[in-house]
């Protein structure tokens, strides 16, 4: 598998390529592939881009400048406001995934060619594949290449190489952005994103390096955690209650399912995610 992969970026980022860099296990990884390959004088430009925008937490975009920092990786933070710059948007259509990628990879392109580079990638890998993401249309149009998820590399397979190259990030868990804890249909605003971004500041404090998400409906919040860990979530029940009311939600769950990617997909049918992915 690795091999493959140092294969497939030689083959089509040997003239120079920029990379959708989020600070995730996936972007890390083909960050530092492109940076070994580099080294090796078989990739002739690179740049890292970062979005910064109101629908990540704030934290992240500093901890992805000392991540490409410490690599000694060239970075391009793009800083956009799709809620004003995409109006529709805000009320968080089933498509909403699509309609954001299609405009911040159009940035990207814009900012890439500027650059003269024109190779575009991302880190979408292979179980993406299997999944409701309607981005995955919008990278196709403006012909980004996803290396992972091309030569069959799951997150698992990214971990493991992750950990073979000692990366610090191998075991990190997966964010993506904070619209996704939110239903369809219902509006987004930046209160609310910051709500759910201080909200699951708290849950870490608790639940130090474990994958969760506060996943909101109207003024209840429904945490979702490893099932490995509910028993414990139930052991913290008055902090997390206390934490959460403090922010201003009436009702507290705990989902009994455990955290799962994409769980506010569940209520689209299978045969529109199924369009949507591969139209």
């Amino acid at each position: 598998m690795k091999q493959r992969l140092r294969e497939f970026l030689i083959r089509h980022a040997a003239g120079g390529v920029a990379l959708a860099f989020s600070g995730g296990v996936d972007s890390t990884l083909l960050l530092h592939a492109l940076l070994r390959l580099r080294a090796e004088g078989l990739v002739q430009g690179l740049l890292a881009c970062y979005f910064q925008s109101k629908l990540q937490p704030a934290a992240d975009a500093a901890e992805v400048i000392q991540i490409a920092s410490a690599m000694d990786a060239p970075l391009e933070v793009i800083s956009i406001d799709p809620l004003t710059d995409l109006p529709n948007l805000r009320y968080n259509p089933a498509d909403r995934c699509y309609h954001c990628k299609r405009f911040l990879f159009s940035k990207l392109v814009e900012c890439a060619r500027s650059r003269g580079l024109y190779c575009i990638m991302d880190g979408t890998n292979a179980d993406d594949l299997k999944l409701y993401r309607p981005g995955l249309k919008a990278l196709r149009e403006l012909g980004v290449i996803s290396p992972l998820a091309e030569v069959g590399m799951s997150k698992a397979d990214v971990r493991l190489l992750a950990t073979e190259w000692k990366l610090g990030c191998a075991a990190k868990p997966s964010s993506p952005c904070l619209a996704t804890r939110f239903e369809y249909g219902s509006e987004l605003t930046e209160e609310n994103l910051r709500r759910v971004e201080y909200g699951e500041d708290e849950l870490r404090r608790l639940f130090p390096g474990v994958a969760l998400r506060l996943r909101v409906h109207g003024d209840l919040a429904r945490v979702e955690l490893p099932k490995s860990e509910l028993s414990r979530a139930v052991h913290f029940a008055n902090s997390i209650s206390s934490a959460l009311r403090a922010l201003g939600f009436t009702y507290i769950t705990l989902d009994l399912e455990g955290m799962r990617s994409g769980s506010m997909d569940a209520a689209l049918s299978s045969s529109s995610i199924s369009r949507k992915n591969y139209e």
